[in-house]
């Protein structure tokens, strides 16, 4: 055998064994060396022992969102973890975190709060850490429940019929919604916007109303053509659609507020038909998301899916969460894995469940959960509401923004819908992978992701339990531990780079300490 190849093939094998000495050396040195030696290298090593960051918030709202003491994290312990964090394990990449710019949460951003209120509070929710860093909103095409009085953006007299779009426009938006949307923008540049329609117009529909109806085959086309319309409208106004939905809450048809039931098979139709095929040429394209319904009918969007025509075209499914399970966005990603998965809405309200706050459901079903079920982003509904739950149209009178706007005053109150998102918002950022976190006993959940600006990782845990519960956590070669308290949230930051300067540096303490070993 060639003596240079043979040397070439120990090469790697003495390069492990090394290591594996040095790792020694760093570790069990101390107790070896002279008194003061070691001293000097334990001193040393607890001088750089990486502190993972800590914020908690409880249900009882005694802490909301406070940073904590530090953790203090150990290297080369290799005892069993509750949680161990595996980042060779990588799921989705997340898109982001926000709410829904409802006409009437802009209507209260624009009426309700001075032109320095309004960019300081869109500044607290959009702009970059400590800020919660939302990086993603709905918007309606039309009014919905929430809005101050029902219209579409083609409204003719009753009878009448508008196939050219001639009468198109977006004037219902420009003193609230649009002026709203284009200061976020101002703050946050790589907002993604998902637009939802409740209605077509009237003129489109068997009930020749926007309560009720479908929309009248006829009209397929031209239903395609009015959603293209509005991106380009929004567009005009430098507000870019990251994604639109064909009709919010298709298999509903609320009896208070606009709504259009649209079967399955109508939505395959004009997807494939119209609306794909309009948007495939445009650039940049904007996404379809299928379904943007509930979690208790996957066969729905399944059933779109499984058209070859409109499959193609559609790049997700958008989910709300009022009935059902999360593990339904789960079943769809398992059947079609090249799909993504978004929460598109989700509400909190004044409700006999929510006696008690909704911090826990909302940090540990909708967000942990939907997450670990592959959503990509949260939207939840309302940004703001007023103290009334309104101004709204119909629909639900007990509905939470996730701040709440004082109609008279201006005063701002954060919901526990607030501290929720910005447990993840503030420290997971765009384009986060999340990555592997083994589940713990009943009572924790947990999510894990890892930031790819930095590398950092992000924890974020749920104790629903009444009691305190220690928890420990491994990644690699480090662990550390915490007592998470009765009912809580906590989010924990820390870099896996921190290990091997920890290592290094007292590498280099032993250097300096035992020069004769050299």
């Amino acid at each position: 055998m060639d003596e240079r190849r043979s040397d070439s093939n120990r090469a790697p094998a003495v390069f492990v064994a090394l290591l594996i000495l040095l790792t020694a050396a760093v570790l069990y040195a101390p107790r070896f060396a002279h008194p003061k030696v070691a001293a000097k290298v334990t001193a040393s090593a607890q001088a750089v022992t990486p502190a993972v960051q800590v914020w908690l918030s409880t249900a009882d709202r005694r802490l909301k969102l406070e940073p904590q003491a530090g953790a203090e994290m150990s290297v080369g312990k290799s005892l069993p973890a509750d949680v161990v964090i595996d980042l060779s394990k990588t799921y989705q990449s997340m898109v982001g975190f926000g709410a829904a710019m409802t006409d009437s949460s802009a209507w209260l951003l624009q009426n309700k709060l001075t032109d320095a209120q309004r960019h300081a509070l869109l500044h607290e929710l959009y702009g970059p850490p400590p800020s919660l860093n939302f990086s993603m909103m709905r918007l309606t095409i039309g009014a919905s429940d929430f809005s101050l009085k029902p219209y579409t953006l083609d409204d003719v007299p009753f009878g009448q019929t508008d196939p050219q779009l001639q009468h198109f426009n977006v004037t219902p938006n420009l003193h609230d919604v649009i002026p709203v949307v284009r200061e976020v923008l101002s703050i946050n540049p790589d907002l993604r916007i998902i637009a939802s329609p409740w209605s077509a117009p009237a003129w489109m529909k068997t009930s020749q109303n926007l309560i009720g109806g479908e929309l009248l085959g006829q009209y397929e086309s031209t239903y395609a053509d009015y959603l293209v319309k509005y991106l380009d409208a929004y567009r005009g106004y430098g507000i870019p659609i990251f994604a639109l939905t064909l009709q919010n809450e298709p298999s509903f048809t609320p009896v208070t507020y606009p709504g259009m039931e649209m079967d399955a098979n109508t939505r395959a139709r004009v997807v494939a038909q119209y609306l794909g095929p309009k948007l495939a040429a445009r650039s940049p394209r904007t996404q379809i998301l299928e379904w943007d319904h509930n979690w208790n009918h996957p066969t729905q969007p399944l059933s779109v899916l499984a058209d070859p025509d409109a499959v193609r075209y559609i790049d997700g499914v958008a989910w709300h969460c009022y009935e059902g399970s999360q593990y339904a966005q789960g079943r769809v990603h398992r059947a079609y894995p090249q799909k993504d998965a978004y929460i598109t809405e989700c509400s909190g309200g004044d409700w006999a469940s929510s006696a008690n706050g909704e911090l826990l459901w909302f940090s540990r079903d909708l967000l942990i959960t939907g997450i670990r079920q592959w959503a990509r982003g949260v939207v939840y509904w309302n940004l703001a509401l007023d103290e009334k739950h309104g101004p709204h149209f119909g629909g639900c009178a007990a509905c939470k923004g996730v701040i709440t706007i004082d109609s008279q005053t201006g005063a701002v109150s954060r919901n526990d819908e607030y501290y929720a998102l910005a447990h993840f918002s503030r420290f997971v950022q765009p384009g986060a992978v999340r990555v592997g976190s083994s589940e713990t006993e009943k009572g924790l959940a947990n999510v894990a992701f890892q930031n790819a600006s930095d590398g950092s990782i992000v924890l974020v845990m749920v104790n629903s339990n009444t009691e305190a519960r220690p928890v420990s956590v491994a990644e690699g070669q480090t662990r550390f531990e915490y007592t998470m308290p009765p009912q809580s949230v906590a989010t924990f930051v820390w870099s896996p780079d921190q290990a091997g300067a920890w290592m290094k540096r007292a590498l280099r303490w032993l250097n300096r300490a035992t020069p004769g070993a050299r």
